[in-house]
Formats: structure tokens, C-alpha cells, sequence
């Protein structure tokens, strides 16, 4: 017996094909629909659209070049203050990080043994002037005698020659007398200069030695004070240039650069190259008469070396770094910009001074420039809001 076959795909698959095209169509209707929406409620940008910037005017003024470096700050004069003869310190009238005036009272170390030696050399002296006294009073006996032919002639001559020996006897005594005086003298220990003690290294009841190595405290003079710092070899022609013609400034910031530290002058360029960092040594001076210069500290230091007349200048945010090197939008008649390369010499304090590539008066952006391309329209105001995301895109 033979079994009929029934062909059930066939209008099975027939019908799966008309419902995927349905569902395609569906989709591409519903796209439609939501785009048309779309543009219905948020049109796309006009292709002529201005471009918000902020923009300025290229000035023609005075640009001071600087030389900015890093340096440390010394005293302008340190002093270890050591004993120069032996013995017990008695007082001590300082105290640590005191200033001190020149001639002020540091130490005292007890004066009895040079005291009672001074008492000894003066009255050797008295003695040797007693006898030189006596000795001269016989020697006019003698010549009296002399002439009277009741004493010799080498009488008279030996008491010559013991006149003559008292008379340097008593030049040694004096000798004595003022070498004694001086070591008295050296067991008052006074301040040689006006300035900061540092930590003390003795106490009281400590025996000093004049030979001892560290001294009994170190005295920095703070008023003023020096910088030393350094500077690119190809800039000590340019730097003794400046120097010969005028008081070169300086000016010292804080490490971060955000605070004045002093302004100074150049006092001192070092008189040989350090060949092997390739720079000079230079030292400023600041009057520093609020003591924000302390020895040791580093800072950052900037050198007036020249300053260019009447050249052409922009604010640093209007120059640009592309591929082709710097460059930047200059804004026409007709409020659309062009590319301009430009050739910056220096920059400082916020601005660049400009060598080849614009002239006075014209106008250039200094903010908004990432949305900007060569035949953009712009409109000048404030600069618009960037968010942290944003980057300025170089020009290619």
C-alpha cells in the first residue's frame, strides 16, 4: 500500500519569508519616523554658523626677556665662631637662632689665668724699670767720674751696656705685657658681624681649646643676602653685555614660582664655565629686609637680561602648535580666520613676543580656537565654556 506524501514546507516557508519582510519594512518605517522627528525638533547646525571666540589686537609694545633658572639662596657672609685660647666657659649670653648685633656678648671663659698672667708681665716691667731707673742714675755717676779720671773707661762703657740691656728688657716686658693683654682679651668672646645664630655647641662648664674644629656657633648674615644660580654658556656674552651697561635685575620666586621671594641685582658671574653641565655660575644680591630668603633654600630665579623695543605682542593663548610648527588664527574683515605662521622669540608672563608672521593691529583668537578651521566665521565675545574633555585640535 503506498502512503501519500504531504509537502507542508512549502507554504510554511512562504509564509516566514512574507512575515521578515513585513518586520524589515516595519523597522525601516519606524526609522524614518523617528528621524523625521528628530529633525523636526533639533536641527543640525547651519554649515555657516559663527563660532564663538574671544579675540584681541596684536600690540606693538616693550617686551623684558628673562632668563629663568633655578637657584639656592646663601649667606652673604657665615662665620664659626671659635675660641682662640684655652679654658672653662664661665657664661654663655646668647641663645640659639638669636640675631645678634656686631660687638654683642656671646661668651665668657674665665679670664683669672690670663688675668693673673697680664698681672705678672706688668709687674715685671716695674722691676725692670726700677732698675733701669738705678742703673741710669749710676751711669751719669760714672760719667762724672769719668771726666774726672776717678773711674775707668770701661766702667763707664759696662754701665752703658746695662742701660742699654733694661731699656730692651722693658721693650720684652711691654711685649709680654700687651701679648698678655690680648689673650685676656680673647676670653670675652663677642659677635664679629650682625646676624642669625644658628645652633649652639657648647654649654656652660665646658672647656674650650683654641685648636677645636667645630667652633663654639655659626653666625649667617641674613640682611643682606645672596643667590647662586646659573645660566646656559651661550648666554655669558649676553649676560657680561648687560652687566657692563647697567644694574642687571633679579627676581626671586618660590620654588612653585607663584611667590615673590626679593628683587636684587646681579652681583658676581662666575670667572670660568662649568664644562661639564655647560652653564655659568652667578651670584645676585637681595636687601632681604623681610627674610623671606633663608640660606638653603632653593628657588626659582628670573634675569632681565635685555628688553626689546617696540615689537610686535600677543597674549601666549593665541599661538598655536600644529604639525607645521606655531601658528595663529587671525580674524579677517569679514569675521572669518585664516591660519597665520608665526615666529615667536620669547615668552614670559603670559605673552609672546611675535618676530615674523603678524604686525600691529591685527586680530587674533586667544580662546575657542578648537572648534575653529581656516574660513570659519566667528563671533568675538567672552571666551566660550570648555569642559575637561575638550582639546584644542591643531590645524592640518
Amino acid at each position: 500500500m503506498t502512503t501519500a506524501k504531504t509537502d507542508s514546507a512549502g507554504p510554511r516557508g512562504k509564509g516566514g519569508l512574507i512575515a521578515g519582510v513585513a518586520l524589515v519594512l516595519v523597522l525601516v518605517g519606524a526609522w524614518a519616523l523617528w528621524a523625521s522627528r528628530r529633525a523636526d525638533g533639533r536641527p543640525s547646525p547651519r554649515a555657516d554658523a559663527a563660532v564663538p571666540v574671544s579675540v584681541t589686537a596684536v600690540e606693538t609694545t616693550d617686551f623684558p626677556v628673562y632668563l629663568d633658572s633655578l637657584g639656592t639662596v646663601e649667606p652673604y657672609v657665615t662665620v664659626t665662631v671659635r675660641s682662640r685660647v684655652d679654658g672653662q666657659i664661665v657664661k654663655v649670653a646668647f641663645k640659639q637662632g638669636q640675631m645678634v648685633k656686631e660687638g654683642d656678648l656671646l661668651v665668657q671663659i674665665d679670664p683669672r689665668p690670663y688675668q693673673a698672667a697680664l698681672d705678672q708681665a706688668l709687674s715685671k716691667k716695674a722691676q725692670d724699670e726700677a732698675n733701669l731707673k738705678n742703673a741710669k742714675a749710676n751711669l751719669e755717676r760714672y760719667r762724672t767720674l769719668s771726666a774726672q779720671d776717678f773711674a775707668s773707661r770701661q766702667q763707664l762703657e759696662n754701665q752703658q751696656s746695662l742701660v742699654d740691656q733694661l731699656v730692651a728688657q722693658i721693650a720684652g716686658d711691654q711685649g709680654a705685657i700687651d701679648n698678655a693683654r690680648t689673650q685676656l682679651d680673647y676670653t670675652t668672646i663677642r659677635a664679629p658681624l650682625s646676624g642669625k645664630t644658628g645652633f649652639r655647641l657648647i654649654d656652660r662648664g665646658n672647656i674650650v681649646h683654641a685648636n677645636d674644629q667645630a667652633g663654639i656657633v655659626t653666625i649667617v648674615k641674613l640682611q643682606p643676602i645672596s643667590v647662586v644660580f646659573t645660566a646656559p654658556e651661550e648666554q655669558v656674552q649676553r649676560i657680561n653685555e648687560a652687566l657692563a651697561a647697567r644694574e642687571v635685575p633679579v627676581v626671586a620666586l618660590s620654588s612653585d614660582g607663584r611667590r615673590e621671594l626679593g628683587r636684587g641685582h646681579l652681583a658676581l658671574v662666575n670667572n670660568e664655565v662649568d664644562q661639564a653641565a655647560g652653564t655659568i655660575r652667578m651670584k645676585a644680591t637681595f636687601a632681604n629686609q623681610d627674610n623671606k630668603l633663608w640660606p638653603g633654600l632653593s628657588v626659582k630665579t628670573r634675569l632681565l637680561v635685555e628688553t626689546r623695543r617696540d615689537v610686535a605682542v600677543v597674549p601666549s593663548a593665541a599661538v598655536q602648535r600644529g604639525p607645521k610648527g606655531l601658528y595663529v588664527f587671525v580674524v579677517g574683515a569679514d569675521r572669518k580666520v585664516s591660519v597665520q605662521p608665526v615666529t615667536v622669540d620669547h615668552e614670559g608672563d603670559g605673552r609672546s613676543l611675535v618676530t615674523e608672521g603678524l604686525k600691529a593691529g591685527q586680530i587674533v583668537v586667544t580662546a575657542g580656537q578648537y572648534r575653529l578651521q581656516p574660513g570659519s566665521l566667528v563671533e568675538t565675545g567672552e571666551p566660550p565654556a570648555r569642559t575637561a574633555s575638550s582639546a584644542e585640535e591643531p590645524v592640518q
